[in-house]
């Protein structure tokens, strides 16, 4: 069953219809909330969301996917947190930092080691941006969200999500040649 049938199910008092969609969304829900800035309080923003999710199913009117409406949740419910703990900083960017990304080809010790370099410069990077900046990153690259799933998830104009994408990236490689450069 696609996502529009489960809602539709869920939305007639079918509790499984929405159990599968949860089981569904569950990783992608979790991983936006990570890479969000939630960090070890990811699962209770997501456990949020859901319920939130689902008191509000009637308010999805699928001009988006089930997916992108609720990963918009799920970014608002990590907004509402950064919010009571009156920080911007994203933290959560360490699992970016926890992905193996050593290259074919070279010694596994030796990419190992440049990889995490790499990893931890990109972190460092990202941190160093402004929070709307990074949130446009996070969405397009490390979730790899389609233009329309970033404007539904950060509930900002596709011109917006397109101009601060350009101006972010363009923010991000000034950081990270910067740092080159120094480390050079």
């Amino acid at each position: 069953m696609d996502d529009d049938e489960l809602v539709t199910r869920a939305r007639a008092g079918d509790l499984e219809g929405y159990d599968l969609l949860v089981a569904r969304h569950t990783a992608s829900a979790y991983r936006t909330a990570v890479l969000l800035g939630a960090g070890s309080d990811a699962e209770d923003v997501i456990q949020e969301a859901f319920v939130k999710g689902f008191r509000n199913l009637s308010r999805y009117r699928g001009e988006s996917s089930f997916r992108s409406w609720l990963l918009a949740i799920v970014a608002n419910e990590t907004r509402n947190l950064h919010r009571s703990r009156s920080r911007r900083d994203g933290l959560a960017l360490r699992a970016a930092a926890a992905q193996d990304g050593s290259e074919a080809g070279e010694d596994a010790a030796v990419g190992g080691v440049l990889a995490a370099e790499r990893r931890a410069a990109l972190v460092a990077a990202l941190r160093q941006l402004p929070v709307k900046d990074r949130e446009v990153i996070v969405c397009r690259f490390l979730l790899d969200l389609t233009e329309e799933e970033t404007v539904t998830t950060l509930g900002w104009p596709r011109g917006t999500v397109k101009s601060r994408t350009s101006r972010a990236l363009a923010k991000l490689r000034g950081l990270l040649d910067r740092e080159e450069v120094r480390r050079g």
